[in-house]
């Protein structure tokens, strides 16, 4: 018997050499499996890192592209501002360039307008005889009080600058010296509407040149000076003028500043009407709120000022008192007495659509009651209509053929 064979027995026994051979490759097979894989892993991690960084290559190549075309598309876009839009016109049979346009286009950017009191109230949506653009309209016969056309007339709405006139009611109630001079200040400062303003801080004028700036140009910090400088200050002048809106009979009116520039300034045409009647008494608001033009010095500089009312302007009409105003909340509005057709008339349009729309409605009105009868029946009864069959649907109808 070999060495060899005596050697196997001693370890393995009788165990036959068949079953050995299956045990070793059984205990091979086990120990190369994890470590096939382990490998099998390995190549499988190594294949996705690749692949990662494949796409990441592809990615970044892609993102250099759209840098590169944005790029050129903004320097054609450039290009093209650059070029901009030239003018050639004939000159002596040679071509010319009068104007080149080198400015970049701009894109407006639109901003829906705020709706008025009014206007969210369905106001506007108020048909009448005379198609008016304006929400609330009230014409009287200032010597009889009759009512001539109405529209809305009791709603209570913000007033805007119209407040001016009463401001000028109160100053003028005060007999305050109207050559003091007076100084407008950091306290004059819009912080309501944040509007602008050629009355520059540090700029000295007299009460009579702030009062007229106030009624014919709508100055709001000449208004806001005129308060501050009143006995006790702007909480003074404030309660003044409710105390004055209460003496007229002003009911539905209510006033927090001097300039209007607050959409709690509120009135209803009726008050309005009683309100203009006292303005109208006073000669100086007469004369100060139908001047179409004035010039004051400011800081040394000349500042030319026009009224705000086409009308007074346009010399068409013969308006006795006028006051405009507008903000957001009150839309356009305009009060005016004035002699349509032989009689005085009073004349309130508040909230109207457009910055014309309301004198064009006055004009509208004026055409109305000149080809009226001399005593057009009222409307007491029937607020937004004629009483008269025929009467303001003809007049309309005879407007809209001559483009009224």
């Amino acid at each position: 018997m070999f060495r060899s064979d005596s050697l196997f027995s001693r370890f393995f026994g009788s165990t036959p050499l068949s079953a050995v051979a299956a045990a070793v490759l059984v205990s091979v097979s086990m120990v190369a499996a994890p470590v096939a894989e382990a490998a099998s892993k390995t190549a499988s991690t190594q294949k996705a890192s690749k692949k990662q960084a494949t796409n990441a290559k592809v990615t970044k190549k892609s993102a250099s592209k759209a840098v590169s075309a944005k790029s050129r598309s903004g320097k054609v876009a450039k290009s093209e501002a650059g070029s901009g839009r030239k003018v050639i016109v004939l000159r002596n049979g040679k071509r010319q360039v009068v104007a080149a346009h080198h400015a970049a286009p701009v894109r407006a950017v639109f901003t829906p307008a705020k709706p008025s009191l009014g206007e969210a109230m369905g106001l506007r949506d108020t048909e009448d005889a005379l198609a008016l653009r304006s929400s609330v309209a009230l014409v009287m016969d200032q010597g009889s009080n009759e009512v001539l056309f109405q529209k809305n007339a009791s709603a209570v709405l913000p007033i805007a600058s119209i407040t001016k006139l009463m401001t000028a009611l109160v100053v003028m109630d005060a007999r305050l010296p109207m050559d003091e001079v007076l100084t407008i200040t950091e306290e004059d400062r819009d912080t309501e509407k944040h509007s602008s303003s050629r009355l520059r801080f540090g700029t000295q004028l007299t009460r009579q040149e702030l009062l007229l700036l106030a009624l014919m140009s709508s100055e709001n910090r000449a208004a806001s000076a005129l308060g501050r400088h009143y006995p006790g200050g702007l909480p003074s002048f404030v309660q003044a003028m409710n105390r004055k809106a209460r003496e007229l009979g002003m009911n539905d009116s209510h006033f927090v500043d001097s300039s209007g520039l607050s959409s709690s300034n509120v009135s209803s045409a009726m008050d309005l009407v009683r309100m203009v009647n006292a303005a109208y008494r006073n000669p100086t608001i007469r004369e100060f709120s139908t001047q179409t033009e004035h010039e004051v010095n400011v800081l040394g500089r000349t500042q030319h000022y026009v009224s705000t009312n086409r009308l007074v302007r346009g010399g068409n009409w013969d308006i006795g008192l006028q006051k405009t105003g507008f903000i957001s909340e009150a839309g356009q509005c305009l009060v005016m007495q004035a002699r349509v057709q032989g009689r005085n008339v009073v004349m309130v349009f508040l909230d109207s659509a457009g910055k014309l729309s309301r004198f064009a409605d006055a004009n509208r009105v004026k055409d109305w009651l000149e080809h009226s009868p001399s005593h057009p029946q009222g409307f007491p009864s029937s607020p937004n209509l004629t009483q008269r069959p025929g009467g303001a649907h003809a007049i309309l109808a005879s407007q809209q053929g001559r483009g009224i």
